[in-house]
């Protein structure tokens, strides 16, 4: 699934990073990927996914 739409960032990449990378945020996990927030829609969406692969890490 997309979860970013302006970066193209789907549901998966997302995970691996957070898994990979430890992260709690979803602008750091932007970061990892090379891309940063734009209008703003998705950023909720994506802490929530964190915060999923964080509790099962």
């Amino acid at each position: 699934m997309v979860v970013c739409v302006c970066n193209a960032i789907r549901e998966s990449q997302l995970r691996d990073v957070a898994r990979d990378g430890q992260l709690r945020c979803a602008k750091a996990a932007y970061a990892q990927l090379g891309r940063k927030p734009k209008c703003g829609q998705c950023p909720p969406f994506a802490c929530i996914i964190i915060s999923a692969v964080a509790a099962t890490a």
